[in-house]
């Protein structure tokens, strides 16, 4: 056991998960992923095997641990066929679902569960700007947050400080949507999207991994925050800034239709991922007093592009 205690991760396995690993092991506390697939290549973090439907031995490590984190769920990142949307919703109940039993069976619960949700659950404006306290929308991801959040509701014990992170689009060199856009970027196809009026709101993968160790030490924070810069920007905007990141003198923009048509047949996902959006901003997290390490756009996608790539470095220890 690290100085600091354990902190499991459920469905760690992926961008997120990693680097949220290395962060927190770089802060000096013990790591458990729970996964479905194989262990992951790091001597520093250890692996548990679950299926996020049922009670196993990996139930064992949440017993002592000081967090666990949920990020288990299906990739969003998908054609949105019935099946998927099923799957979508379901492997997000139901993993949260058992992560509450086995929480309710340990001998010594963790004292925090911190919750992954979506920012998508504020629907699609290209002009207002959202916080905590604004209307929900409606479709797939509105109703998928809102069941995901219900699911971990009833299943939190009561006396386990609950956290949910209501998270944006996180910007990181090794995984999700960005390296996809900087490729597009790259080969002249990086202009804006559709209108370009969607919102684009977004957070520096450094500054996700804080708001994790933030949400572990802090015994302040409770409920739903969102966890984005407070700094959202249009579609236009950021591709704009991208590709004068990238030093590509222009980008060919992805007309509404040719993205419908494109986004299915060329990479497998789903156009509204890229033709809607919102603009989030956190009021919760600024009565907090978070201090966000990037938050305005250029810096952030500077800090990702203009530097080799490498493991996520700790913040100092807060005092």
């Amino acid at each position: 056991m690290r100085p600091n205690g354990r902190v499991i991760i459920a469905g760690g396995s992926g961008f997120l998960g990693l680097n949220a690993a290395h962060y927190l092991h770089g802060l000096g506390y013990a790591v458990t992923i729970l996964s479905r697939g194989a262990a992951p290549d790091a001597a520093n973090i250890q692996h548990a095997r679950w299926d996020g439907r049922t009670l196993g031995d990996w139930a064992q490590h949440l017993d002592g641990a000081v967090a666990v984190i949920n990020l288990a769920g299906r990739s969003v990142d998908c054609i949105k066929t019935p099946d998927h949307c099923d799957e979508i919703l379901r492997s997000r109940v139901e993993s949260t679902t058992i992560l509450g039993a086995a929480v309710r069976h340990a001998k010594n619960p963790p004292p925090v569960w911190i919750q992954m949700s979506t920012a998508h659950r504020y629907g699609d404006s290209p002009t207002a700007v959202c916080d905590e306290d604004s209307a929900f929308g409606y479709g797939l991801a509105p109703y998928v947050g809102q069941a995901w959040e219900e699911a971990f509701t009833r299943a939190a014990p009561a006396g386990v400080r609950q956290v949910i992170l209501r998270t944006s689009f996180v910007l990181g060199r090794s995984g999700g949507a960005l390296p996809t856009l900087v490729r597009l970027a790259r080969w002249g196809l990086g202009g804006k999207v559709g209108s370009g009026r969607q919102g684009l709101s977004w957070i520096h993968e450094q500054d996700m991994n804080q708001l994790f160790a933030h949400a572990i030490r802090d015994d302040s924070m409770n409920g739903a925050y969102l966890a984005t810069a407070p700094n959202p920007v249009s579609n236009a905007e950021f591709m704009r800034t991208l590709r004068r990141t990238l030093g590509m003198p222009f980008g060919l923009p992805a007309m509404g239709w040719m993205v419908r048509m494109g986004a299915p047949l060329l990479f497998r996902t789903d156009p509204e991922l890229a033709l809607y959006g919102r603009y989030c901003v956190s009021r919760r997290l600024r009565e907090a007093g978070f201090s966000f390490a990037f938050a305005e756009l250029a810096p952030a996608l500077h800090d990702l592009y203009a530097r080799p790539a490498q493991t996520p470095r700790p913040a100092e220890p807060a005092p």
